[in-house]
């Protein structure tokens, strides 16, 4: 039982039917998947189902910068911690983007306007990476924004097309199609080195906003679950990533492979969420 703690379409989603796709072509898996998404609460629905399921081995899901950031800003019973590692697959980042129809072509006429007019920006979840990136980017080039946190990617980029938003940040595998087909506009990035898909677009590092903050994509499985098979999915994943559908994605998605497996994803985790933290009491956002 597949948990995909956000809806359907976004950097969350995207990954896990990947995998699933990847494990049930080359029979990887022997017997059936069956994937379910449970958004809400910036993931807090989903991982908390998965975490009401301690002991299993048939109960897993796929993480995100919201796994680490909603512990620390909700009450919820679970942290990174409590959850039986997997694997770490890959890091992304984030592209800022405007409606294509935007008088605002690039980042150095955002900042202008964004003094003169705070902006509302959107994001998937309420306090993790799509809050900490613009938080940490408005902080440097010294405008205040509003933030709207959405928990469906589609909501968000319709909120964005129809004027309800300003700006929104996403992952370039949601938006890259948006991108393409001029109904947004591209105008940073958040990473270290802008993706070949988005050619031309300036990292906030390169416009002297560097804010060096990534999301965690992995794969973990409930509290407790048995060595078995947690043993069975890391040697598993080890045969899904070297499959070319994998570097497909990886491509096609512009992220970075970063493979980490069982204790040494969870040190991981538990490292990033205290730098996420420590960002966080920073801004004001936790105590």
């Amino acid at each position: 039982e597949w948990t995909i703690a956000f809806g359907p379409g976004g950097g969350n989603d995207i990954m896990s039917r990947t995998l699933i796709e990847i494990l049930e072509k080359y029979d990887l898996y022997p017997k059936d998947i069956t994937a379910e998404n449970r958004p809400g609460g910036s993931g807090a629905v989903g991982w908390g189902y998965l975490y009401s399921k301690s002991g299993s081995g048939y109960n897993i899901s796929t993480t995100s910068g919201s796994f680490i950031t909603t512990p620390l800003q909700a009450d919820t019973p679970w942290g990174p911690k409590d959850f039986t590692p997997i694997a770490l697959l890959a890091t992304d980042d984030l592209v800022l983007v405007v409606n294509g129809k935007s008088e605002i072509d690039d980042l150095a006429e955002f900042v202008e306007n964004a003094k003169k007019n705070p902006p509302i920006i959107g994001g998937t979840g309420t306090v993790n990476v799509d809050f900490i990136v613009p938080k940490l980017f408005s902080k440097k080039a010294g405008f205040d924004f509003e933030y709207v946190s959405f928990n469906a990617f589609g909501e968000m980029s319709t909120a964005l097309l129809s004027d309800a938003l300003d700006a929104m940040v996403a992952n370039p595998g949601e938006i890259l199609g948006l991108i393409e087909s001029g109904d947004v506009k591209a105008i940073a990035y958040s990473g270290e080195k802008t993706p070949s898909a988005l050619k031309g677009v300036p990292t906030l590092g390169e416009a002297g906003y560097d804010i060096g903050v990534s999301m965690p994509r992995g794969l973990i499985l409930a509290p407790d679950a048995p060595a078995e098979a947690q043993t069975w999915w890391i040697e598993t994943m080890k045969k899904v990533v070297e499959t070319p559908e994998w570097d497909a994605y990886i491509e096609k998605n512009q992220l970075t492979e970063n493979i980490k497996y069982g204790e040494e994803f969870k040190e991981f985790l538990l490292r990033t969420q205290a730098g996420f933290a420590e960002i966080l009491r920073e801004q004001g956002v936790i105590k």
